[in-house]
């Protein structure tokens, strides 16, 4: 497991009071920690996302190609197409 890491952040106007929103008795989290913590998880999963979107885009276009168009490959092939890589 990585180690933890301290963080030091400043906002002011508009953003501190957003965040003054969230937190505390009027807010869904407890501490400015507890709230920093989840939007980092919640950006984590929207990229995760994103690359699993990505992925999927790719495989359904590689499976949309008619069969017709594979070529058939051995493992000698496969390996000196990635030498040459």
């Amino acid at each position: 497991m990585s180690k933890s890491m301290t963080l030091n952040v400043r906002v002011s106007g508009s953003l501190s009071d957003f965040v003054s929103a969230n937190i505390g008795d009027a807010g869904a989290y407890e501490n400015v920690s507890e709230y920093v913590r989840d939007l980092i998880r919640r950006d984590k999963e929207r990229v995760e996302s994103e690359r699993l979107a990505l992925l999927k885009a790719e495989l359904t276009a590689a499976f949309a190609v008619p069969e017709s168009e594979y070529l058939p490959l051995d493992a000698d092939a496969i390996f000196a197409r990635n030498a040459r890589n």
